[in-house]
């Protein structure tokens, strides 16, 4: 394993990207149900949700740098690709919450073996875990 890197010096961000059908639509949910903060507005749109940038885009392609690529949102809500993990301190609240602000969740918040979960979909149909650590002390620690 590499020894991380300690000069402080910013080398790198992570985004994800989501190709969407109707990107005013993906924003106002990221925006107004999950609370994300919009950094950019267009095509595409930049979010930051906790801290994860987020790229809401349109689909299209392929492109000169990506010549057989086409990208374009899941097609099937049910065949798993890629999914946002929220990790939450306590998940009754957010499950409350996201719900009243129009979330639409698979089930409830489930007991398993190191965590509580549920899952909820987005407008074009990724999942979102949300997720509550047990395994340590306080159910962020694994993050910080």
């Amino acid at each position: 394993m590499s020894e991380p890197d300690q000069s402080g010096e910013l080398k790198f961000v992570v985004t994800n990207t989501l190709i969407v059908r109707d990107i005013q639509r993906s924003v106002a949910f990221y925006r107004d149900v999950l609370g994300a903060a919009v950094l950019r507005e267009g095509e595409p749109t930049f979010l930051r949700l906790g801290n994860l940038w987020l790229t809401i885009n349109g689909g299209g392609g392929p492109t000169d740098d990506k010549p057989e690529v086409l990208a374009s949102p899941p097609r099937d809500p049910n065949a798993l690709s890629i999914f946002l993990n929220l990790r939450v301190t306590d998940i009754r609240r957010y499950y409350d919450l996201w719900s009243s602000r129009g979330a639409k969740f698979i089930t409830e918040p489930k007991v398993h073996a190191t965590e509580l979960r549920c899952y909820m979909r987005d407008p074009d149909g990724y999942l979102v875990e949300v997720g509550q650590t047990t395994m340590t002390a306080g159910p962020l620690d694994l993050y910080t």
